[in-house]
């Protein structure tokens, strides 16, 4: 099969070798014409420096059109947007997407981006699933749902990436999204003082509030006890390759959300998805407190210690109320 992957971040790259040693043609579509030149020429990337890439790529997005059986999202959500309005033409058989947010503007989902545009069938893969790890292909699971789950399990899977299938497309969204948030407030904790007690009450509180947010748009609750809710949740708040937990921990030890920003070419999602899950649990009054604490801190400079103060001495109750 052939495979266009747009977006030649360390993700869409892992992804494209996972492709190729699958046995798929695959092309990639960046937008920075050295990040092109980079792979064509030295079979590399920066963000995946000790890596050798088996693909050619692009930053021709009809060429990718014109190539493509299926076409995969690798982008930050919130240019999406941007660049799917540029295609003119669908004629391709599927799409699967790996982005994980919420687009701020329109406060919608990546499958819901998509319809405003084409009707092409839609898949979603996510999962436990850091680049560095797959492109050094540690083994790893993944849940793929949409029209062509099935398909894509098969075409996927090998020995070290194993896929599963699900029927809920709007869960494996949502968990994707908000791990990113929660993982942020992980970080957070790692960089006040790292202390396990307190990580492991805040994971715990982070799936509840991800049930319950994502139960009001009709998620199935098992999706978040599964690989896209509690393995990602694990792993997007523990591990050294987490962006958007080591955003939180240089947070909490003293940068500013402008600088790290500034400084940092790869882009930490939940830093924009909790703009968008704030203004949604207003509008649906969801009670999301971690989500809160970590946009008071992110945009209104709070104290991280006066969050986690805060958090502790909310009213008591029992454990689970959604």
């Amino acid at each position: 099969m052939k495979f266009g992957i747009l977006g030649a971040g360390s993700w869409g790259c892992a992804f494209a070798n996972l492709l190729v040693e699958s046995g798929h043609d695959v092309l990639v579509w960046a937008r920075r014409k050295e990040v092109v030149d980079e792979i064509n020429n030295y079979s590399k990337n920066s963000y995946l420096p000790n890596v050798k890439l088996n693909f050619k790529a692009t930053n021709d997005l009809n060429e990718i059109i014109e190539f493509s059986e299926f076409l995969v999202i690798a982008i930050p959500v919130q240019f999406i947007r941007d660049v799917i309005k540029n295609i003119k033409v669908w004629n391709i058989k599927g799409i699967l997407n790996l982005s994980k947010g919420i687009e701020i503007k329109t406060l919608k989902r990546v499958s819901e981006i998509i319809e405003e545009f084409t009707n092409t069938p839609y898949s979603i893969l996510s999962g436990p699933s850091h680049a560095e790890e797959v492109a050094n292909k540690i083994p790893t699971a993944v849940t793929v749902s949409g029209s062509n789950a099935k398909l894509f399990q098969s075409l996927i899977s090998n020995d070290y990436f194993r896929v599963y299938t699900s029927e809920d497309i709007v869960g494996v969204e949502i968990a994707g999204a908000l791990k990113n948030v929660m993982a942020i407030a992980a970080g957070i904790l790692d960089g006040l003082g790292g202390w396990d007690n307190s990580k492991a009450a805040l994971m715990t509180r982070a799936l509840h509030e991800m049930i319950k947010f994502g139960k009001i748009f009709g998620a199935d609750e098992k999706t978040f006890f599964g690989l896209p809710g509690v393995g990602d949740l694990m792993v997007t708040c523990n591990s050294r390759h987490s962006r958007n937990r080591m955003f939180g921990e240089l947070i909490a030890k003293g940068h500013t959300l402008n600088e790290l920003i500034k400084n940092n070419k790869m882009i930490a999602e939940g830093i924009y998805t909790v703009k968008a899950v704030v203004e949604i649990a207003k509008k649906k009054n969801i009670e999301m407190p971690i989500a809160n604490e970590v946009y008071e801190i992110l945009y209104n400079n709070k104290n991280p210690k006066s969050s986690m103060v805060e958090l502790m001495r909310r009213p008591l109750k029992k454990e689970w109320l959604i």
